[in-house]
């Protein structure tokens, strides 16, 4: 009878994640360094996709208290290229539109600045303006007062004057102070500040404004004042038909003097900016992962030539070349696996770190967390290819007699 012949060694997937694991071991600073390099690129990758999409979130969560319904109407060019003007009718005209639930204005008087006092040159002006305001105005355009109080009917028609969060910072004027205690310099007399408001995020303009009542400012003038911007809100569903509506509705004589604007749009166009940015720095994150990823192929290729030794002798003792080749390329992905999950990791926190900074809502999808962790596998068993395959090749003879 034949001898019977020895059952083929077996290297079961848990012994090449051991094997894999002793091999790393040997060599802690070369691991840790090549590890870093995978990390850098995972960590640049995931806090990248987490910023910007707590920034996306920032600007959703915006978006849904402010409403994306609020549309502004300005006038444009005369048919003669000069300035048009908005009739002093048309708030009343937009407001007969079924489809419009609020509609406000502000007015801007020409030739009027406001100053901290009366000794300041009139032409450091700081770019503020003077706007008359109706006593709807923050209800439409979705504003807060951060301190003091709105203009109504009771002061309307006296020199008192609510501040735009800039206007106040510019004119040193604290939140404390609008209580009636300080005065500013408008139009040549003493008007006494009653209110500062929060920004505006939707009507910025109105951030760098002092607003008066209507009749204070008509006083002031000595004439009517037309609106200089007026702003409408109606249901999300009339937001276009809306939209197509205003400009024969304003000015039915010449509606191509009217522009109309979507200020949400702005927040939107912020938003694609973002994944824009967000494209370019992933990118820069995957050229991070790819020097990371050569660094572990460098560092499997030093360790194939450096344990020369160790292979020719685990093949003398009846290691195939598919086990060879496994304990070399699972310590290729076992190594781009810690990179990648230090780095993930990293990631999250500086995400978490910088959202929580800016008062955002911390949003970290998970399948980036995933991808990172799928890409460095990916990546650890590209890079470890090559040298898995070399070290599978090497001849048991060869490889001892270079020991």
């Amino acid at each position: 009878m034949s001898a019977a012949l020895p059952d083929p060694s077996r290297l079961r997937p848990r012994d090449t994640v051991r094997v894999a694991a002793s091999g790393l071991r040997t060599r802690p600073l070369r691991v840790v360094l090549s590890a870093l390099g995978i990390a850098v690129g995972i960590a640049a990758m995931v806090a990248v996709v987490g910023i910007s999409a707590s920034s996306r979130a920032e600007v959703d969560e915006r978006l849904r208290a402010l409403g994306t319904n609020l549309l502004t109407v300005t006038p444009g060019s005369s048919m003669t290229g000069g300035n048009a003007e908005l009739p002093g009718e048309s708030v009343d005209m937009v407001d007969r539109l079924d489809q419009v639930t609020s509609v406000s204005a502000v007015g801007t008087l020409a030739d009027t600045a406001v100053y901290r006092n009366d000794g300041i040159d009139e032409a450091e002006t700081n770019s503020l303006a003077v706007s008359a305001a109706r006593t709807d105005l923050l209800d439409t355009v979705g504003g807060t007062v951060a301190a003091g109080r709105w203009l109504d009917d009771a002061v309307g028609s006296y020199p008192a004057v609510v501040l735009g969060a800039d206007a106040a910072d510019l004119l040193g004027i604290s939140p404390e102070r609008a209580d009636g205690s300080v005065s500013v310099w408008l139009g040549g007399e003493w008007f006494t500040v009653v209110g500062i408001l929060d920004p505006v995020a939707l009507a910025p303009e109105l951030d760098s404004a002092a607003l008066i009542g209507w009749q204070a400012a008509e006083d002031l003038a000595g004439d009517s004042v037309p609106p200089s911007v007026l702003y409408e809100r109606s249901d999300e569903s009339a937001v276009e038909e809306v939209s197509e509506l205003l400009p024969a509705t304003v000015n039915p004589e010449v509606p191509s003097e009217v522009l109309v604007s979507r200020p949400s749009d702005a927040l939107a166009a912020q938003e694609a900016a973002d994944e824009t940015l967000t494209t370019l720095l992933l990118a820069l994150g995957g050229v991070s992962l790819l020097v990371g990823g050569i660094g572990v192929a460098n560092t499997m290729v030093i360790a194939v030539l450096e344990r020369r030794s160790e292979i020719g002798l685990r093949r003398a003792l009846g290691a195939t070349r598919a086990h060879i080749r496994r304990q070399f390329l699972g310590e290729s992905v076992l190594l781009a696996g810690l990179g990648g999950i230090g780095g993930a990791v990293i990631g999250g926190g500086v995400t978490m770190a910088f959202a929580t900074s800016r008062d955002w809502p911390f949003a970290l999808p998970l399948w980036v967390l995933l991808g990172a962790a799928g890409a460095t596998v990916f990546v650890g068993a590209l890079a470890g290819a090559y040298p898995a395959a070399r070290a599978a090749r090497m001849p048991p003879t060869a490889a001892l007699s270079t020991a």
